[in-house]
């Protein structure tokens, strides 16, 4: 087993350099470093001088893949694509463009602190009461509770993620005034800017997910062990509970390890419109002031987070099912 998971942690490397080299020609081939300078001043008319002290001041005044100047192993590391992009596998993500002062990596530990307030009870709370409601419906399975169960979770997982925060907004924050519409504050204050977007990111999800781990349960139910449980006299919801439940994990932590990234890196959707300063409204607030050192760091933190979830996926199958052995 250690071999295995030392194999697929080589295998992951070789995506993570992979990542970065794609992520480099795109930003640099497709936008200059000129361009980035033009796109960051801003105004119709930029003058060479303000384009070269741009770049001096953000190290892109060097060779992007070469230095023909230097001398001996800085021909390589005095350039854009070692100092700005392969200095991204030791998780050095350098300093801001449009705001030279602030280290990114700084911003992204303490964004990540935010991010994991939101993010951490969604992830928990979600799973618990989607598998609950599957359980439910799979319970009562072929009765009107399951049909109109089933319909319900259609009706919810077709209505967009927006809906849910403009009609929540509207009516808890505007209407009642039960909660604040959005803002942020630090330690315990945060919870009451908490509680809209959590109940919101759980109705929209809601429905998607306990449809799919209803159609993984079925699957489970008709099986010899779980007609031979029933035979020796165990109950229904002792059944699902004990002999159901556990044969349908791997699908289960397949799908609910795919969200583990999102637990570090935040909502988009949800902390834009929500005025929490996770690293969702960080990328966002990157994107529109053309902040591409931001968007390559977290770009490359994405995969980082996505390879790292599904190594644990695998380890996680050898936990929920002894069959399963990584070879």
């Amino acid at each position: 087993m250690t071999n295995a998971i030392l194999r697929r942690v080589l295998y992951a490397v070789l995506v993570l350099v992979g990542v970065n080299l794609m992520t480099f020609l795109l930003f640099f081939t497709l936008n200059t470093p000129d361009d980035m300078a033009r796109l960051n001043i801003g105004g119709r008319r930029v003058s060479a001088d303000q384009i070269e002290t741009w770049k001096a001041v953000r190290g892109y005044d060097q060779p992007l893949l070469w230095n023909e100047q230097a001398q001996g192993a800085e021909k390589l590391t005095r350039t854009v694509f070692w100092q700005r992009s392969v200095s991204l596998l030791w998780l050095d993500f350098g300093r801001s463009d449009s705001q030279s002062a602030v280290d990114i990596g700084q911003e992204i530990r303490t964004r990540m602190l935010v991010s994991l307030q939101l993010a951490v009870p969604i992830f928990v709370l979600q799973l618990i009461a989607s598998v609950g409601f599957a359980l439910v419906l799979v319970f009562f399975r072929h009765s009107r509770i399951d049909f109109w169960g089933v319909v319900l979770c259609v009706l919810m997982l077709s209505i967009s993620s927006l809906f849910y925060i403009i009609v929540g907004q509207l009516l808890f924050s505007r209407i009642l005034k039960l909660v604040p519409i959005s803002g942020w504050a630090p330690g315990l204050d945060a919870v009451k800017f908490l509680v809209l977007p959590v109940a919101l990111s759980l109705l929209a999800r809601l429905g998607g997910e306990a449809r799919l781990y209803r159609a993984m349960l079925l699957e489970e139910v008709g099986k010899d062990h779980v007609r031979t449980a029933r035979a020796k006299g165990l109950s229904e919801p002792a059944v699902l509970v004990r002999h159901v439940l556990p044969n349908a994990m791997i699908p289960i932590l397949t799908s609910a390890g795919s969200y583990l990234p999102y637990v570090f890196l935040g909502s988009l959707l949800f902390e834009s419109f929500f005025g929490i300063p996770g690293l969702g409204a960080y990328v966002v607030d990157a994107i529109s002031a053309q902040d591409f050192a931001v968007v390559r760091a977290m770009v490359f933190l994405g995969s980082l987070l996505y390879v790292a979830a599904f190594l644990l996926i695998d380890i996680a199958y050898t936990w929920v099912d002894p069959r399963v052995r990584l070879e």
